[in-house]
């Protein structure tokens, strides 16, 4: 059975199909979703990428036989096995199209790192969360920039240190979650966010992500000349053109008529 799950169209359902082991991350696994992410950042037709869990659990982080493997490795080994993690977690934050990851159940360790590379979180209100590497003696190395920008260093060290567990309504009040909703509402509140992501323009939101990535961490006056080129493309562009011309008439523009697919379904 395949690790991963994909239900194709403008709103792709990827799924981490690996139940029988709460969906831990393993090499074969990394790579199916390596080579999914750097496929669908070419796939024009894609409007909106749901990331899932199969089974009752979202992702319970690194597969400990993966872990188990990797300590008779080699140094050299080790940091070449470590990178084509490091390539699916950097493959999965240049998506240039809307993740939005749907969690149920729990998220450890890498299944915290995916949601911190996603757009948007929705979790179900009795969902629990862990950074638990510091109990095996091991490091959150590879989802270490995505944890920080998204919570902060503070709330970082503070989860990553102590390896506690904490609850969805925590994880909402430092930023790694967004709505948090009764597990009966997931899709629901999923759904509705595939409906506001529609009405963006596709080329604007992946312009846009690739803005904040440039503009992050830098001094304002220091980016003034990557701001000014990206409002110039964009007021120069078919989309910017047209969502203006859209304004004017009091008319949806051209992509918002478009859905981008029907309500999402559980793989």
């Amino acid at each position: 059975m395949s690790r991963l799950l994909i239900t194709r169209g403008p709103v792709t359902t990827v799924t981490l199909n690996r139940p029988d082991v709460r969906n831990a991350l393993d090499e074969a696994l990394i790579a199916e979703v390596t080579a999914w992410a750097e496929q669908v950042s070419a796939d024009r037709s894609v409007r909106v990428v749901v990331l899932a869990g199969a089974g009752p659990v979202f992702c319970a982080g690194a597969d400990l036989g993966w872990m188990q493997r990797a300590a008779a490795f080699t140094r050299e080994e080790n940091i070449a096995d470590a990178k084509t993690a490091a390539e699916m977690f950097l493959a999965l934050d240049s998506l240039p199209v809307p993740l939005i990851g749907r969690v149920q159940g729990a998220a450890i360790g890498g299944g915290v790192g995916l949601l911190a590379i996603c757009d948007l979180v929705i979790a179900a209100d009795d969902t629990r969360f862990g950074l638990s590497e510091t109990h095996l003696g091991l490091v959150p190395a590879m989802i270490s920039p995505y944890l920080i920008r998204k919570i902060g260093l503070s709330a970082a060290r503070l989860h990553a240190l102590s390896g506690s567990a904490f609850g969805a309504q925590q994880a909402a009040a430092m930023g790694l979650v967004d709505h948090v909703v009764p597990a009966s509402q997931l899709d629901v509140a999923v759904d509705r966010a595939i409906a506001a992501f529609s009405r963006a323009a596709p080329s604007a939101i992946a312009a846009t992500k690739r803005l904040f990535a440039a503009v992050a961490g830098h001094e304002p006056a220091d980016v003034v000349g990557i701001t000014a080129e990206a409002i110039a493309d964009a007021r120069m562009s078919p989309e910017g053109q047209e969502g203006i011309r859209a304004f004017f008439g009091k008319r949806a523009p051209s992509w918002a008529t478009q859905p981008p697919g029907s309500p999402t379904r559980r793989s």
